[in-house]
C-alpha cells in the first residue's frame, strides 16, 4: 500500500518539567537520592500534569514516524495467522481454544465425538470493548461444565463462572478474587477446588494482594458458605496451584511464598480422611511439581538433588518415599512429562529447543526418541481421558518456530509417527527468513547462547538490528512466532534472542548464575551478546536497538546507563528500574528472592550497583529511550518508568531531536494479555520508534 504523507517530526523538543527534589535517604550508612520520588503518588497532581504532557510529547514524535501506516498492515497480516491449542479431552469431547484471522481474542471450542465444532465462550461477544481477556478455563472431568476466568481492564484478578456445555448458559459467577487459580472437578461436576483470596477489606492494606486459600466449592453455593481446605497458618504471600486425579481420590497442592521456586507439595486422600499430608515441604531452590497418573502413582518433577530436574515416583499413600526413574542429564532439561497408556512422554529442552522422548513408565528406561517437526519449541502435552475410547495412546502437543504460527501435532505409539493435527487456521505468505543458533562467550568466559533471524545466513553489511532477552526468574524461551520478529527481518533487519543466565535454559544452576549477587551476569551475557554482532558484521552500535518488557525492562534498563555508547535505541516496557524501593509497590516483594532486598545492607550493594534508576548521572550521550507502560499493571508500578523517565530527560546530554527519551502510556491494559489490535498498535510504535534511531525504512 502507498504510505499516507506523515506529519514532519518536530523540529524541536521541550521536555516536561519535572522537579527534581533533594531527597536523599541514609539507608545502611548509604546516601541514596531519590529526587522523583513524588512521580511515585498518581493523586498527585504534578504527576497528573507531567504525563499527560508526556502523552502529548509521545504522540507527536511516534505518529510522525514514518512506516507507520504500511507496518501496522503488515503486523495485522502477520497476525491474521491465528492460532490454536492442544485439546483438553473430557468424555470423549475435545475442549480447544483457537483464535481465527480476524479474531481479536481466543474463542474456546468444543468438538463432539462426531468431529462437529461449536464456540462455547467468546470474550469479544462477552464485551465488544475489547476490555476483556480470558485467563484460563477448565471442563469438568464429564465434559458438562465449563469453569472460565476472565479479567477486565488488564487487571488480572480473574472473576470465575461456570457454564453448562449443552447449553451454553451461565450456571454462576462471577466469584471474584480467583487471580491465577488452577481448578480441580471432583468427578460428577458439582464440586470443585479452587484458589482465592480472602476478602481485602479484612486485611491490611499493604496485603490486600496476597492471603490466597485452596477452596472447595459447589457449584451454585455462595462462595461465602466454601470449605477453607489449606492456606491458613502459611506466609500471606504463598500462591498455590492445584490438581485432581481423573478417579477424583487424590488432591495435589503446590505452593510457594513468592516467584522464587520454594516449592511444597501435598496431598490428600480424598476417599479417606480428606487431610493434606506434605510430601516436601519449602526449601530454598527446590522446584516440584506432583500429579497422580491414571496408573495410580505419585509422580514428582522436580530439580531435588538434580538442577536440569529429575522425575521420582511414590505410592501416593506413602508419598516422602521417592524413588528416582528418569534421572538428571547432564546437557539437556527435563521440562514436563505425561503418562501415555503405560509408557511416559517425556519433555527436555537442549540450549532452549525442544525434544520429545518415549520412556517405560515402570522402569524409567529410554524407548525412543519422539519425532518433531522441527527446531522449535513445544507447548502443552495432552492425552485423552479413560472415559474417551478412541486415542489412547496419542499425544497432542503444540509447537511453534520463528516461522511456524502455534499449532497442534499429534503422535501415536502405534505407529512411531508425528503428524499435523491442525495447523494455525490463518494462511499468510511469510518472509524468507534463516535462523540459527550462535555460540558465544561471555565476559567471564561462560558459554552463551543466541537465536539469530534474519534474511541472509551470514551478514553480507551491517544492518539495524534488535536484541532482546529476558535473563531471570527461571523463565527461558526458546524459538517461537513472532510477527514482530518477522516483520523486522523483513524490513532488513536482524532480530536476536539470547539465553541469558537467569533464565532456565541450562537448569537451575543456570537460574541461579544470573540471580541476587549474581545479576551482573545476566548484563554482561547482553553486553558480550551485542559486541558478537559488532564483531561478526551484523550490526554496528548506531544500528544495534534492544527491547525488553517486565524483568527484560531491568535488563535494558541496565544496559543503556552501564553501556550507553553501545546501544542507538531502546524499548523498555512495564520494568523494573528502581531497585531500592521496588519491594513497596504491587507484588514487588515477592521478588526479593530473586534480586535482593534493600532491607539487608548487602544486598542493597547488590541492587545499587546495577539499578538504572541510581545509575543515570548527566552528561552522558544516552540513546533514544522509549518506556512504554500500562496504568492497569497489577505486577510492576509504572512509577518505575516515570522516574526513570524524568531522569533520563534532564540527564542526557544527547541531541534530544537525535535522540529522544519518551513515555507512552496505554490506559485499561495491563501487564500481560491484550488484545491483537491492542498488540499491533503498541508493536508499530515501539518498531517505528526503533527502526527511526536505528536508520531502518519500514
Amino acid at each position: 500500500m502507498t504510505e499516507a504523507p506523515s506529519t514532519p517530526l518536530p523540529a524541536t523538543i521541550t521536555y516536561p518539567i519535572a522537579e527534581r527534589l533533594n531527597i536523599a535517604e541514609q539507608i545502611h550508612g548509604r546516601d541514596v537520592a531519590d529526587p522523583y520520588r513524588w512521580l511515585e503518588d498518581t493523586a498527585d497532581p504534578r504527576t497528573a500534569e507531567w504525563s499527560q504532557a508526556q502523552d502529548v510529547l509521545a504522540r507527536s514524535w511516534l505518529d510522525a514516524m514514518p512506516g507507520r501506516a504500511r507496518l501496522g498492515e503488515r503486523l495485522k497480516e502477520l497476525m491474521r495467522t491465528g492460532s490454536v491449542s492442544t485439546p483438553t479431552w473430557r468424555a470423549g469431547r475435545a475442549f480447544f481454544s483457537r483464535r481465527g484471522p480476524e479474531q481479536d481474542h481466543p474463542v474456546v471450542v468444543v468438538r463432539e465425538a462426531d468431529g462437529t465444532e461449536r464456540v462455547l465462550l467468546d470474550v469479544s461477544a462477552l464485551d465488544p470493548s475489547g476490555r476483556t481477556t480470558l485467563d484460563g478455563w477448565s471442563p469438568s472431568l464429564e465434559g458438562t461444565r465449563l469453569a472460565y476466568q476472565v479479567s477486565i481492564g488488564g487487571n488480572e484478578h480473574s472473576l470465575l463462572h461456570v457454564i453448562d456445555v449443552e447449553s451454553g448458559e451461565l450456571i454462576e459467577g462471577p466469584i471474584d478474587r480467583c487471580r491465577y487459580s488452577s481448578i480441580g472437578w471432583l468427578p460428577g461436576g458439582e464440586e470443585f477446588f479452587y484458589v482465592r483470596q480472602l476478602d481485602p477489606a479484612l486485611l491490611p492494606e499493604d496485603e490486600r494482594l496476597f492471603h490466597r486459600r485452596v477452596w472447595r466449592h459447589r457449584v451454585g453455593a455462595d462462595p461465602a458458605t466454601d470449605l477453607n481446605v489449606h492456606g491458613d497458618g502459611q506466609a500471606h504471600t504463598f500462591y498455590y496451584s492445584l490438581t485432581v486425579s481423573q478417579d477424583g481420590r487424590w488432591l495435589v497442592v503446590s505452593g510457594a511464598p513468592s516467584t522464587m521456586k520454594h516449592d511444597s507439595v501435598w496431598i490428600a486422600d480424598l476417599h479417606g480422611d480428606g487431610a493434606l499430608k506434605p510430601v516436601i515441604l519449602t526449601e530454598a531452590g527446590v522446584q516440584c511439581s506432583a500429579f497422580v497418573a491414571r496408573d495410580g502413582r505419585l509422580y514428582l518433577h522436580t530439580n531435588h538433588g538434580a538442577p536440569r530436574q529429575r522425575l521420582c515416583v511414590a505410592d501416593p499413600a506413602n508419598p516422602t518415599e521417592w524413588t528416582e526413574l528418569i534421572s538428571e542429564e547432564p546437557d539437556s532439561v527435563l521440562d514436563g512429562v505425561r503418562w501415555l497408556n503405560g509408557d511416559l512422554v517425556v519433555l527436555r529442552t537442549r540450549h532452549a529447543v525442544s525434544e520429545l522422548h518415549l520412556h517405560d513408565a515402570a522402569t524409567g528406561a529410554h524407548v525412543r526418541e519422539i519425532p518433531l517437526p522441527g527446531t522449535g519449541s513445544l507447548h502443552g502435552m495432552s492425552v485423552v481421558d479413560a472415559q474417551t475410547a478412541h486415542d489412547q495412546d496419542t499425544l497432542w502437543f503444540g509447537w511453534t518456530d520463528f516461522v511456524t504460527p502455534q499449532s497442534v501435532f499429534r503422535f501415536s505409539k502405534a505407529t512411531g509417527e508425528t503428524v499435523l493435527h491442525e495447523a494455525a487456521p490463518g494462511r499468510v505468505e511469510l518472509p524468507a527468513v534463516t535462523t540459527q543458533q550462535i555460540a558465544y562467550t561471555s565476559k567471564d568466559g561462560t558459554t552463551v547462547h543466541m537465536f539469530v533471524v534474519s534474511g541472509e545466513q551470514k551478514p553480507d553489511l551491517p544492518r539495524p538490528a534488535l536484541l532482546t532477552g529476558y535473563g531471570g526468574f527461571a523463565i527461558g524461551r526458546g524459538p517461537g512466532y513472532s510477527a514482530t520478529t518477522l516483520a523486522w527481518v523483513e524490513a532488513g533487519g536482524v532480530w536476536v534472542h539470547v539465553s541469558l543466565r537467569g533464565g532456565d535454559e541450562e537448569g537451575e544452576d543456570w537460574h541461579v548464575a544470573g540471580m541476587r549477587a549474581n545479576k551482573q551476569n545476566v548484563f554482561d551475557d547482553f553486553h558480550a551478546a551485542a559486541e558478537r554482532l559488532v564483531r561478526d558484521g551484523w550490526t554496528t552500535p548506531q544500528q544495534l536497538s534492544i527491547m525488553g518488557g517486565s524483568n527484560g525492562g531491568l535488563l535494558v534498563g541496565a544496559a543503556l546507563t552501564q553501556r550507553p555508547e553501545l546501544y542507538a535505541a531502546v524499548v523498555c516496557s512495564a520494568p523494573l528500574l528502581d531497585m531500592v524501593r521496588y519491594e513497596k509497590f504491587l507484588l514487588g516483594r515477592l521478588w526479593a528472592d530473586e534480586y535482593g532486598s534493600a532491607s539487608v545492607s548487602e544486598e542493597l550493594g547488590w541492587l545499587l550497583s546495577y539499578s538504572p534508576y541510581h545509575r543515570v548521572v548527566t552528561d552522558v550521550e544516552y540513546p533514544s529511550v522509549l518506556f512504554t507502560v500500562f496504568e492497569s499493571d497489577s505486577r510492576v508500578d509504572p512509577n518505575h518508568a516515570r522516574k526513570m523517565c524524568a531522569a533520563l530527560q534532564h540527564a542526557s546530554s544527547s541531541d534530544p531531536t537525535k535522540h529522544p527519551v519518551l513515555i507512552r502510556r496505554e490506559t485499561e491494559v495491563g501487564h500481560a494479555g491484550r488484545s491483537v489490535s491492542r498488540t499491533v498498535s503498541l508493536a508499530v510504535d515501539q518498531l517505528t520508534f526503533l527502526a527511526n534511531a536505528t536508520g531502518m525504512e519500514l
